[in-house]
């Protein structure tokens, strides 16, 4: 039987876990410590070592510091014949080098197309029409290493980075199953990313989120639906925030920035139309529909943003 471990931390990893788990038995789970989550800010595992718990996977290691030897000997140890990596941390060579067989991540992005944190995030926010998961051999920098396997994934005008990130999940997992086969049977043969087509892809913050109402409105919509639901676009609007989850294109003409309420739809001006949005949140208020923040507005039914 194969020696496999596995590293992951969110739920992003879990069926990819799952599935290897069932097809190969995985022996040993890294994950991040357990730390504070949620409102109440209670100690709780990560996603992978919940479901690494629920698989009744009890050799689980959570190291503060991948560079400390003691993790590296820990592993060593154990002797992976390959160790699997998905939504971790950025391994040593120490660490990567242990596996007999190789050790491979599966990134949510068609490398060497965004690389870094957030690929999905970027890849709609750029507008691709489509996009998939790579799985490639570690190396000492960042997403470069040679690619193993890669499977692809159409994106409509209308998917939000939550919607590609659940669609991704199972893509991910049955490249990590069929990535490890091919590494165990030899039948992988590895190849270079292409530089010349590299683009990066890094983290998204609240403080990057802001709307340019002055761009085109098919980049803002994107824009938006790159960043839905977190950490979720926004504009001021009466000195405070809204959140706008998801817009589409529709009739009309104004100012970059101009806004108005009109037959139960709250539209906005960019430089060259206008956008409906159709789901957004008020200050104070919970997520709605257009349609609902409209029938209960008591202001003004046009304004600028700008």
């Amino acid at each position: 039987m194969a020696n496999i471990i596995f590293m992951g931390t969110p739920e992003f990893a879990v069926p990819a876990l799952q599935a290897l788990h069932a097809v190969f038995g995985v022996q040993t789970v890294v994950s991040a410590p357990d730390k504070p989550r949620g409102r109440g800010q209670h100690v709780s595992p990560s996603a992978v070592k919940q479901a690494a718990l629920e698989l009744g996977i009890t050799d689980i290691l959570q190291p503060t510091s991948l560079k400390d030897p003691s993790f590296a000997q820990e592993l060593a140890e154990r002797s992976p014949d390959v160790i699997c990596v998905i939504a971790f941390r950025i391994l040593p060579r120490s660490v990567y080098g242990l596996a007999t067989k190789g050790t491979f991540n599966v990134h949510a992005s068609l490398l060497p197309k965004f690389r870094g944190a957030a690929p999905i995030n970027h890849a709609i926010m750029h507008g691709e029409t489509h996009t998939g998961v790579t799985s490639f051999l570690l190396n000492d920098v960042v997403d470069t290493g040679t690619v193993l396997l890669q499977r692809t994934l159409d994106i409509n005008e209308n998917t939000t980075a939550g919607e590609l990130y659940s669609a991704l999940m199972p893509l991910a997992a049955e490249c990590a199953v069929e990535t490890c086969r091919g590494l165990l049977d030899g039948s992988l043969t590895a190849h270079p990313q292409n530089e010349l087509l590299a683009s990066p892809a890094p983290k998204v913050y609240r403080e990057t989120s802001a709307i340019d109402w002055t761009k085109e409105r098919v980049a803002v919509r994107n824009f938006i639906h790159g960043l839905s639901p977190s950490p979720c676009a926004w504009t001021f609007w009466s000195g405070e925030t809204l959140k706008i989850y998801r817009a589409s294109l529709c009739e009309g003409q104004g100012a970059p920035g101009s806004w108005r309420m009109r037959d139960g739809q709250f539209q906005v001006a960019c430089a060259d139309g206008m956008l409906s949005l159709d789901e957004l949140q008020m200050p104070g208020k919970r997520r709605m529909t257009a349609s609902d923040v409209v029938r209960g507005y008591r202001g003004s039914t046009e304004g600028s943003f700008l």
